[in-house]
């Protein structure tokens, strides 16, 4: 679809062409710019970025030799940063001025005007709206408060998993997440039958649309082409079919909450929303609308950037056979034969740890971040950048720096444990949730969801590729959107472990030599 967009532009730039190069008079300046590739009269740079936009605008840095560069998407000015120290500069040093979100129209649309976290203008509304979700949903302690939510779905999985000969996995993890984070945000999960099936593809459309090339945010006057090709309506039909789902929600909410809160009476998200609302204590207008703009944000934002996570992680694990086998020894040595799973036991797994932080640094799950926007005229690496530019963060690029990284391109979790880096916003060289006020508040949530089930899937199975396929054959190519999935399913064959062999890889060992002694004893008495 993108591409014959292109074309379409570029059909309608030659129409034009004569015209605004008549009445376009070259300006003087005395700022000192970053350095641009050169561009095109309307579109400016967009015919040079592909569907993996952080692979094109790496490639774009690296042919200006420049951490620093200045593209034109359409009319919209936009910094393009790609090292830790301009990274620094954005999130740190100047944080407060890069602390808004872009206003577009077609995020206004899907996002409830923008009446929510993860893209709402920074100011009071925002922090207000950003406290009740840290609070009430992603503090330690409510995450510590879903354990039991996370090991019932695990269970599920487990028992999905020994039925299966095949497991898709792709599909298991975002299927888990899903359910998990249902449950503590809506208090009941909808991934089952028909229903479930519609939901899931109403979501999938979502993100497909939320993430699309949108030309009347960047060229406005090119807006009939977005309604040419179908967007505008699609985006429409998404908006109101999720505004529609959101809308049953809470209504179904609103009309049992004197009699149930949720799983086992438990209180998820939704309840402290509508208590919140009938308090009416905290200084912004908590109305249905920002309910569901609250809501859509946990959902969206929690579900596939956790799933992502797990699906890379466990694919760069069955690419890797060594590391594998490693991962699997530390978690059945430190848990043996234990059942139940508690934090203490994940803290311990520092290789474990350390195979999460690789991945997060090879397959960060919004690999651009999500974009930020100058508040004012302000200096960055000694470019001047002027107000209302916009900004894309390139966590990609900045964690495969190969002046940072040794072997930069290679899966090795080992590098942890000479790199006293960590992925929490501190280190600028590893930034896969961002920093500073608009980094990512889900992050300990996410990561807890994700460890919790790798270690149950690393200590119940043993894992392998299906016909006996090669690590080193898996597909790695990536799905084009705001979130990078792998654009192949992960399927793998599971074995379950008994108990009796999988207290550590020594009692593995012992237990195969007392076999072998058995019948060789047996084949004597014969």
């Amino acid at each position: 679809m993108v591409p014959l967009v292109y074309i379409l532009a570029l059909l309608l730039l030659l129409l034009f062409l004569f015209k605004l190069l008549y009445f376009t008079k070259p300006s003087s300046t005395n700022k000192n710019l970053p350095p641009s590739p050169p561009k095109l009269p309307v579109i400016g740079n967009l015919h040079q970025i592909g569907p993996l936009v952080h692979r094109s605008l790496h490639s774009l840095s690296q042919n200006l030799a420049s951490p620093v560069i200045l593209i034109h998407l359409g009319s919209v000015p936009t910094l393009v940063v790609s090292s830790a120290d301009a990274a620094r500069e954005i999130m740190k040093t100047n944080d407060l001025i890069f602390a808004t979100r872009p206003d577009s129209k077609l995020s206004r649309r899907l996002l409830y005007d923008l009446k929510e976290v993860s893209m709402a203008p920074y100011g009071e509304f925002w922090r207000q709206a950003k406290s009740i979700m840290v609070l009430h949903l992603l503090s330690n302690k409510k995450i510590e408060d879903h354990r039991e939510t996370r090991e019932e779905e695990i269970a599920i999985v487990v028992d999905r998993i020994k039925k299966s000969k095949v497991v898709d996995l792709s599909d298991v993890f975002m299927r888990f997440t899903n359910d998990v984070v249902c449950r503590v945000t809506f208090g009941k999960k909808y991934s089952d039958g028909e229903s479930g099936r519609k939901f899931r593809k109403m979501l999938d459309e979502f993100f497909e649309v939320l993430g699309s090339l949108n030309f009347e945010d960047l060229v406005p006057w090119l807006a009939w082409v977005d309604r040419f090709r179908g967007l505008s309506g699609k985006v429409e039909r998404v908006a109101r079919e999720m505004d529609e789902f959101l809308d049953g929600v809470v209504e179904e909410r609103l009309r049992d909450h004197s009699t149930t809160n949720g799983d086992n009476g438990r209180e998820e998200f939704i309840d402290m929303l509508i208590k919140i609302q009938k308090e009416d204590k905290i200084g912004v207008a908590l109305d249905k609308l920002v309910i569901k703009a609250l809501l859509l944000d946990v959902y969206t934002a929690g579900t596939d950037t956790t799933a992502i996570v797990s699906e890379w992680a466990f694919t760069e694990l069955l690419k890797h056979p060594r590391i594998l086998k490693k991962a699997q020894d530390e978690v059945r040595t430190i848990l043996k034969d234990k059942q139940q799973i508690n934090q203490e036991d994940i803290d311990n797994m520092t290789y474990l740890k350390a195979v999460f932080k690789e991945t997060l640094r090879l397959h960060p799950p919004v690999p651009t971040l999500l974009p930020r926007v100058a508040r004012q005229d302000v200096k960055v690496m000694g470019f001047d950048v002027s107000k209302g530019t916009r900004i894309f963060i390139n966590a990609w690029a900045i964690a495969r720096d190969p002046k940072v990284w040794d072997d930069s391109n290679e899966f090795r979790p080992e590098r942890f444990f000479n790199y006293n880096i960590d992925f929490k916003g501190h280190d600028f060289d590893l930034i896969p949730f961002g920093a500073g006020r608009r980094g990512c508040p889900g992050m300990a949530f996410g990561m807890a969801t994700n460890e919790n089930l790798l270690v149950n899937l690393l200590h119940k199975f043993d894992w392998e590729l299906p016909d006996g396929g090669k690590g080193e054959s898996l597909d790695m190519s990536e799905q084009p959107g705001i979130t990078i999935r792998k654009k192949i399913p992960l399927l793998a064959i599971a074995t379950p472990v008994s108990s009796i062999n999988s207290y550590t890889p020594l009692s593995n060992r012992c237990l195969k030599w007392i076999l072998r002694l058995c019948k060789l004893q047996k084949e004597l008495l014969v």
